[in-house]
């Protein structure tokens, strides 16, 4: 597959998620630093809740803690998603738990893998770390406070696309599947389920 027919379409996306909160408006970019750090810089009080940007490559990708998430361009599924949750910042920890357990739910049910969540954020595939989730809330006087959910997954990875530390420890679903994993078709069922989740809890 050419990276052309492998890329990810928006418009595609945003026709497959119609009515729901969470993918109303879909951005794919080529390459930023951080998706969660480019909703955070154009945001403003009009911006709809359920804004999705994904990018085919991020150059400063962040996990919990700081830690430099890698981003291998085309390979995976990274991107955030503007929330307006009803929570105070103390209880963020719920909403990335649920996230993280919504995304292992739909890679078991869209691929039969056994999948396993460490909590609260990470994501693993027979003791290897496939995917992440990273809540950043800030704090707006006088509204509902903003939460970007920055989600990473590794899905098309093979062991090469890792620097030398990770590939001990870092997965993909192509690895454990032995194939390819359509990346457009994976993404959608996760937003769907993601936007289930987040209607049901907060």
């Amino acid at each position: 597959m050419s990276p052309d027919e492998s890329r990810l379409d928006a418009q595609a996306m945003r026709s497959a998620l119609h009515g729901c909160t969470i993918g109303r408006d879909v951005l794919v970019l080529d390459e930023t630093t951080s998706t969660n750090d480019l909703i955070f810089g154009i945001v403003t009080a009009a911006t709809p809740e359920g804004l999705v940007v994904l990018a085919e490559r991020q150059t400063a990708g962040r996990g919990q803690h700081g830690k430099h998430w890698e981003s291998a361009a085309g390979q995976g599924l990274w991107f955030s998603i503007l929330l307006r949750p009803s929570i105070t910042p103390q209880e963020a920890p719920r909403l990335t738990s649920c996230a993280a357990e919504s995304v292992a739910e739909t890679i078991r049910r869209e691929l039969s893998l056994k999948v396993t969540v460490k909590p609260p954020n990470d994501v693993y595939v027979s003791g290897g770390k496939i995917a992440g989730v990273l809540l950043e809330m800030r704090v707006v006087t006088g509204e509902t406070h903003l939460g970007i959910l920055g989600i990473g997954i590794n899905v098309n990875h093979q062991p090469e696309d890792f620097t030398p530390e990770l590939r001990g420890s870092a997965g993909s679903l192509a690895m454990e599947l032995g194939r390819p994993v359509n990346r457009q078709t994976l993404a959608i069922a996760v937003l769907r389920n993601l936007d289930r989740t987040y209607a049901a809890n907060f």
